[in-house]
């Protein structure tokens, strides 16, 4: 049985964690309700910046009379039999920390299971996070084009043009057939869900040509080819700020748990505190009254 020196002490360990745990706790309350205000403000522009580009790309389809695709590489379907073999790009965003419940592992598991899905082309990464670097590391047989740690909790719109400048040099390039996104979408507080989204090459929306009807100055396709790489590094930022609301919402609910956990273990020591106590105490006087008998005798 543990001494009441050694419960003591597991005692005043378990109340240090749970202090730390609560600091965690309150500290990234402060910051998520910052981090969802900004996604909340950021959600309604990124769908109308969609929504122009696929009403667009649908006008122009329109007028080709479905003849061909729209004339931009961002509209045409993957060619995989490039030559060299076209691969892949895959954004990658997890936590620079730990600490965050499921957080980092399941955007993990979900990379894993993208890259088995697709071993006979090469991927290219983009990684956010340093966990997700760290990732990246012990990956084989995956170049990483664009590293990005140390940026939560302060996502900046230069951020989401660093990766869309790497993701659009090696698509124009030929060297990735295709661009997808795996990260935490910021539901609530208490829900995130894992999302794996493919940015490039889009897929136009014919039915979208009905909602919008104007004459464009410049014309519609040089409006068009202005507008779609700031659509998508528009798409990237926002997909920075869901993942770093999502981060702080599951660290601040890891935390809480912890802290829960922590206070039913200080309750369940302290029990065993006064029932050792108790014993020690029950013993002494047994034995008192044992050795008065004795000298009775």
């Amino acid at each position: 049985m543990a001494s009441l020196r050694e419960i003591r002490r597991k005692i005043k360990s378990v109340r240090s964690t749970e202090q730390i745990t609560k600091a965690m706790k309150m500290i990234a309350a402060a910051r998520m309700r910052r981090a969802q205000a900004s996604i909340l403000a950021s959600r309604p522009f990124a769908a109308k910046m969609e929504e122009l580009v696929h009403s667009l790309a649908a006008l122009e389809r329109a007028a080709l009379e479905g003849k061909a695709e729209v004339d931009h590489p961002f509209f045409r379907p993957p060619a995989w039999d490039r030559p060299g073999g076209a691969g892949e790009f895959l954004i990658l965003v997890a936590a620079d920390k730990g600490l965050c419940g499921g957080f980092n592992a399941n955007a993990q598991r979900s990379a894993i299971e993208w890259i088995r899905r697709r071993q006979e082309r090469p991927v290219i990464l983009a990684v956010v996070g340093r966990k997700a670097r760290d990732f990246a590391s012990r990956l084989s047989g995956a170049s990483v084009a664009c590293e990005l740690a140390g940026i939560f909790p302060k996502v900046s719109f230069a951020h989401a043009e660093l990766l869309g400048e790497a993701a659009i040099s090696a698509y124009l390039q030929g060297r990735a057939a295709s661009v997808t996104a795996i990260y935490n979408e910021f539901r609530s507080v208490m829900s995130q869900r894992v999302v794996e989204r493919e940015l490039l090459p889009i897929a136009v929306k014919t039915e979208a040509a009905r909602a919008m009807d104007f004459q464009f100055e410049p014309e519609r396709r040089r409006v068009l080819s202005a507008l779609l790489p700031r659509y998508l590094k528009a798409q990237l930022y926002r997909i920075l700020l869901e993942s770093q609301a999502a981060e702080l919402a599951a660290r601040m609910n890891a935390m809480d748990s912890a802290s829960r956990n922590a206070g039913e273990l200080i309750d369940s020591l302290t029990l065993t505190l006064n029932r050792t106590r108790q014993g020690l105490i029950t013993r002494e006087i047994a034995e008192l009254v044992g050795g008065a008998e004795a000298l009775a005798s």
